[in-house]
């Protein structure tokens, strides 16, 4: 893996997150800022649909697709970040899956619901380090679901929305102690299926999916400590002022999200069946989203992306039919290099 490298950070009035309309000019390309650099592979095969979670700093990626779908995983890996490989560890013994969702407690990690290529899923598993073992933990409080959006606060996960035949909006916390799920108020505005989530300061985002194969607009964030929902600006063109002008090309489905010094991104996705690369990076402070350079590895939608260290991730996803199993680092405030 290629040696680590420190970005000076510039404090800047707006940030980007997700699916961001992609430059139509190269001399437009080179005015955004960040790098995308090419690390070692996946060293699992190449796949779609996965899932992630992190525990104690080491980040794993479970399940997922490949072969048009043809075949599910049920497969984990970890991620050395010195050496940049990953190390195969004991497998689901759940059913192979796609569409899952992961989270990581302290303790342990824990990926359920999904697909198995008969039936969505409700069932949840956890992971425990220590003794690299699986067990089965209480099934999902809701229906279910594949294609749901997943985040921890603490020693808590929370799920939600996804689609069990119809497209869904409410929320379940898993409280580990206690083995059980309990139904809490369910995220404003749009149904949504294929969203995404990021932390930042124990304040959890989702941002995207689709809801009857339209994008969804509407932006929110999270509060555990008082389990409630607050409406964010919206991710499209809502307003008379120049800041949201180019919002329109955010909303998306499948996209990837992660954060890195208190600052969220999201890349990748779909719109409407078109692939996206776009990268978008999310301010909290003032709520605006800046644009910065796209993806590099072209667009893709159903990848995984993690941050560890304030280091981001992308790999895996797909295009199509096929997929992928590269895996690229973002370096969002150093300049493109297009030969590095």
């Amino acid at each position: 893996m290629e040696k680590k490298r420190k970005a000076v950070w510039i404090l800047s009035a707006m940030s980007v997150v997700l699916f961001p309309v992609m430059a139509c000019s190269s001399d437009e390309e080179d005015e955004l800022v960040g790098n995308w650099v090419k690390v070692s592979d996946f060293d699992g095969v190449s796949r779609c649909s996965a899932v992630t979670f992190t525990v104690e700093g080491k980040v794993y990626v479970a399940a997922g697709g490949y072969g048009g779908y043809k075949y599910r995983l049920d497969d984990l890996w970890v991620f050395n970040e010195d050496s940049g490989t990953w190390t195969q560890k004991a497998s689901m013994d759940g059913a192979a899956r796609t569409y899952a969702v992961g989270f990581g407690t302290g303790r342990y990690g824990y990926v359920g619901l999904g697909y198995d290529g008969d039936k969505y899923l409700k069932d949840f598993w956890k992971y425990d380090p220590s003794s690299n073992s699986w067990s089965q933990v209480s099934d999902f409080g809701g229906s279910a679901r594949r294609a749901a959006v997943a985040f921890s606060v603490g020693d808590k996960g929370y799920v939600g929305c996804g689609y069990d035949g119809n497209h869904l909006k409410d929320f379940w916390r898993y409280d580990e102690d206690s083995d059980r799920w309990v139904q809490i108020t369910s995220i404003g505005g749009s149904k949504r299926m294929g969203a995404s989530s990021f932390v930042i300061d124990n304040v959890a985002y989702i941002v995207g999916g689709e809801n009857n194969s339209d994008a969804v607009t509407d932006f929110w964030a999270f509060d555990p400590s008082t389990e409630t929902w607050t409406e964010k600006r919206e991710i499209r063109n809502a307003s008379d002022e120049d800041y949201d002008d180019d919002y329109g090309s955010i909303a998306r489905s499948y996209g990837v999200a992660f954060t890195m010094y208190g600052l969220g991104y999201l890349t990748c996705g779909e719109n409407a069946g078109s692939g996206r690369n776009s990268t978008w990076e999310y301010d909290p402070v003032n709520d605006l989203w800046t644009e910065r350079t796209s993806y590099e590895a072209g667009t893709r939608s159903e990848a995984v992306g993690f941050s560890i260290d304030n280091r981001g991730f992308v790999l895996t996803g797909k295009s199509g039919t096929y997929q992928y199993d590269d895996m690229w680092e973002f370096f969002p405030t150093d300049e493109y290099d297009e030969n590095d």
